[in-house]
């Protein structure tokens, strides 16, 4: 099986797509990486699902991806004696360290952290942004604030705070249990939520220790600030707009996903567009006009991937979003028009040494003939994610003797990545990629590709050969 689209899918797996057969259907639809959200549900549950995965990739033969999303630190609330309450605009309330059970005048709120960074003058937002407190004084165990128009508060409702920086690491006990957990059962990629400093990262990186990619879930309009020093730790990087929408203004969230797709471009990293993209296929077998708009941006924009969540881990139709997705894609990507309007949200061109100098020719001739694939050989994945960078428009061959690169590479724009053995030699490197590109349907007889490669062959290094050839006839 092979993508005709290049904008990737990832489709989240949860108790709507917990079957062998579910995860098979979402990946003939055309999903290409799972994610297993640790926010949600077992090691057991996550341990069969990554099963059923393998299962899916054995029956496609084609490589399949599986993206281990952490959970994070989630800041909530403590306990209210009557379950809820209801504050009126301009009401006092306090929020302390006290664990007894909350009423009309003040409740728990058991995070010592954020008492550290709030200064009054703050807004602490409640369940998601539907609630809102401005801090009027503040102390190392206590915020009294007031409410800003109508507040309801009820046990265990999330908080945020915009713009603050917190004094806490984006890794707490549980995922560092389930980091371990999620390497241990072999996941492609590592999803941390809720960056906001390179730290951040760097903290992950020397967890996971290469057994698999990484990526910063831009979150928290705190990273926004540091975002260079964060992509520089970073394999991809996810535009989260769930809580990036509650800590922002709704009209700023469009501009900052154009920022960070174009930023991931520019380096050559992957980079997905998350949340919400077809919502209401929760309930209904077609999205809203709107859904579908949204999508179609993301592939305008040169998105790698865009996500599913709900939709197909708790929704009634999670193959059929993974179709209408697939569709929508296929659609823009059919644009006329699509190439320049992708090629004009680049950003720039990046060519840092004799390796992106290859890979820019091989784009340049590939252009300039009738070329129907580029393939390229990569032991690590950084010669596809380079050539991948200059979005070429011919189908793009990615040819691995790992399958953990190849699984990784599944997130990859365009790519087609596959499994094969290190070539001995010029010629046999030619053979192979002929073989492989015909055998799977991306050259037909007497069409021509375009070969890169690295010598020695087998050693992790620079692309240095760039060879024309024609399958058989």
């Amino acid at each position: 099986m092979i993508r005709t689209r290049r904008a990737r899918i990832v489709a989240t797996l949860g108790p709507a797509s917990n079957s062998a057969a579910t995860v098979l259907a979402l990946a003939e639809a055309g999903a290409d990486v799972f994610r297993l959200n640790f926010s949600h549900g077992s090691h057991e549950d996550h341990a069969a699902s990554l099963g059923y995965v393998r299962e899916a990739e054995a029956a496609l033969q084609r490589p399949l991806g599986v993206l281990g999303d952490l959970q994070g630190p989630k800041l909530r609330l403590g306990d209210f004696e009557k379950g809820e309450i209801t504050l009126q605009d301009g009401q006092a309330f306090r929020l302390d360290l006290d664990e007894k059970d909350g009423d009309e005048r003040r409740v728990g709120m058991p995070h010592p952290e954020i008492f550290a960074a709030l200064k009054p003058g703050e807004h602490i937002l409640i369940d998601d942004g539907r609630a809102r407190l401005k801090v009027t004084a503040c102390g190392r165990d206590y915020a009294d604030t007031v409410a800003v128009g109508e507040a309801t508060l009820s046990n265990h409702k999330g908080v945020n705070l915009p713009g603050l920086t917190l004094p806490l690491s984006a890794l707490t006990a549980k995922d560092r249990a389930d980091l371990a957990f999620a390497l241990r059962i072999g996941v492609d990629w590592i999803a941390l939520s809720f960056v906001q400093r390179a730290d951040d990262m760097a903290e992950l990186r020397r967890l996971v220790q290469g057994r698999a990619a990484v990526l910063a879930k831009i979150e928290k309009p705190a990273a926004l600030g540091r975002l260079d020093e964060i992509l520089d730790l970073c394999d991809g990087v996810m535009v989260a707009r769930g809580d990036l929408g509650v800590e922002m203004d709704p009209w700023e969230v469009p501009v900052v996903q154009k920022a960070l797709v174009r930023a991931a471009r520019l380096r050559g990293i992957p980079v997905i567009v998350a949340t919400q993209m077809l919502e209401s296929m929760r309930d209904s077998p077609t999205p809203t006009r709107a859904e579908a708009s949204d999508v179609a941006n993301a592939v305008y924009e040169g998105a790698d991937a865009v996500m599913l969540s709900a939709e197909t881990a708790a929704g009634k139709f999670p193959a059929e979003s993974v179709t209408m997705m697939d569709h929508i894609i296929e659609r823009v990507e059919s644009d006329p028009h699509w190439p320049e309007i992708m090629d004009a949200e680049h950003g720039g061109e990046i060519e840092d040494d004799a390796t992106d100098s290859m890979i820019a020719a091989a784009r340049r001739a590939a252009d300039a003939g009738s070329t129907i694939c580029i393939a390229v050989y990569t032991a690590t994945g950084k010669s596809a994610l380079r050539l991948a960078r200059r979005r070429p428009l011919q189908a793009m061959l990615a040819l691995t003797p790992e399958i953990n690169t190849a699984r990784r590479l599944a997130l990859l724009w365009g790519a087609e990545p596959r499994v094969t053995v290190h070539p001995d030699s010029v010629e046999n490197m030619t053979e192979i990629a002929i073989s492989i590109a015909t055998g799977i349907g991306l050259v037909g007889p007497g069409e021509r590709m375009l070969i890169l490669a690295g010598m020695p062959f087998g050693a992790p290094g620079a692309a240095n050969i760039l060879r024309l050839a024609h399958a058989p006839r």
